[in-house]
C-alpha cells in the first residue's frame, strides 16, 4: 500500500505530465477541494469531476504554460504539505506570473479527502488585469 506522501508525490508527478486521470486516481469521490478566495477558480469543489471541471479545465484554458513547481513536501501523517511556485501566462492579458503557494492535503484510508490552497492572489490578479 502506498503511503500518504507517496500518493501526493504521484499526484504531482502526474501534474508534471499533464495526466489528469492519474492526478485524480487517489482522490476520494467526496473530496472537498478548496481554491483560495481571489484565485481564478476560487471556491470549494466537491467530488473529482467538479475539481476537474472547475479547477484544471479553467486553468488549462485560461493560462498558457500554467505549472506548479514543487519545492518540498512536509509529511505530517494524514496531512501532507506541498510548498512551491505557480507560474504561467494569462492568455487574455498576455502577462506572466509567478507566485509562491502552499497546498495542504488531507488523506484518509489511502485517498485524498481534502485539499486547500494558499497563494498570493494579488500576483495572480495582476497577471489577469
Amino acid at each position: 500500500m502506498k503511503t500518504n506522501i507517496d500518493i501526493i508525490k504521484a499526484h504531482y508527478a502526474a501534474s508534471d505530465r499533464l495526466d489528469i486521470a492519474a492526478m485524480m486516481a487517489d482522490v476520494s469521490p467526496e473530496v472537498r477541494w478548496t481554491e483560495m478566495a481571489g484565485f481564478p477558480c476560487a471556491g470549494t469543489w466537491v467530488g473529482p469531476q467538479q475539481v476537474v471541471n472547475n479547477v484544471f479545465a479553467v486553468l488549462g484554458s485560461n493560462w498558457e504554460g500554467y505549472r506548479f513547481k514543487l519545492e518540498r513536501l512536509i509529511d505530517a501523517g494524514d496531512n501532507i504539505v506541498g510548498i512551491g511556485d505557480y507560474q504561467g501566462r494569462y492568455r487574455t492579458s498576455g502577462k506572466s506570473m509567478q507566485a509562491r503557494v502552499v497546498h495542504v492535503w488531507q488523506l484518509q484510508g489511502g485517498q485524498i479527502v481534502a485539499f486547500e490552497q494558499f497563494t498570493d492572489t494579488l500576483l495572480v490578479q495582476r497577471a489577469m488585469a
